[in-house]
């Protein structure tokens, strides 16, 4: 059973989408992935996005390019957390895609994370589930001392060989 669930309109949306897998996977939270167009296919999407709290879905990663809307769709159907991703576009720099996702109206939230965030949105869900799962906590906790322990060990590399060899 996948607790979190991964959509995306066009498999371009890949790339970005991959990141919040890959917290997923590392974090050993179980999801699912699909590629489904709210504009091209909207029976498959009002299927996808109505079933996904009987399929036990606790919170919906949404990948969005341009205008259009996938996550701000899910959140009008799907009852729980659903996180945005703006995805980065030729035309406007991912700004259309921000604006989109942010700006929803009065009772319809959808949290959003940075332009091409696909890191940062597997974390926020792995975060909104660890509200109520403890050992899913200590992992977050293990994750952030991960990487605190990079940031020192990328310090004391540049203290030891200086900075133009580093």
């Amino acid at each position: 059973m996948a607790l979190v669930s991964i959509v995306m309109g066009s498999d371009s949306d890949m790339p970005v989408m991959k990141k919040a897998a890959e917290v997923l996977d590392e974090l050993g939270i179980s999801f699912e992935m699909r590629i489904i167009s709210a504009h091209r296919e909207p029976d498959v999407f009002f299927d996808y996005a109505k079933t996904a709290e009987d399929r036990g879905v606790k919170v919906v990663i949404a990948g969005a390019g341009m205008a259009a809307h996938l996550p701000g769709m899910c959140a009008a159907i799907f009852p729980m957390p659903v996180i945005g991703i703006p995805m980065h576009t030729t035309s406007l720099g991912g700004r259309d895609s921000l604006y989109s996702i942010v700006q929803m109206p009065s009772g319809i939230p959808v949290a959003t994370v940075a332009i091409n965030g696909g890191t940062n949105a597997g974390l926020l869900a792995a975060k909104i589930l660890a509200t109520s799962d403890a050992a899913l906590l200590d992992k977050l906790k293990a994750y952030s001392e991960k990487m605190k322990k990079a940031v020192e060990d990328k310090d004391a590399r540049l203290a030891e060989i200086g900075y133009k060899e580093y």
